[in-house]
């Protein structure tokens, strides 16, 4: 599959994946493991990243639909 970049994508480097998406290190590379969470890219020899569009395009994916929102149960 093609990644195709917009003007504002950028780089996320692990502690601000951890930050926004409010998970941890392992459990982020167990879910990588299991292809549930995006790749990271090579960025140079010791780094890595992850496109922000991929991790938030992943956020959005875990929103459910309003009829089954648990927000909604406790209404």
């Amino acid at each position: 599959m093609k990644t195709l970049l917009t003007n504002d994508d950028r780089f996320l480097r692990m502690p601000e994946v951890r930050l926004i998406t409010a998970l941890s290190r392992a459990h982020i590379y167990l879910l990588i493991s299991k292809d549930e969470f995006p790749k990271q890219y090579k960025l140079g020899e010791r780094a890595a990243g992850w496109l922000e569009s991929e991790v938030l395009a992943w956020m959005q994916s875990k929103i459910t639909p309003t009829g089954s929102d648990h927000r909604s149960e406790a209404s």
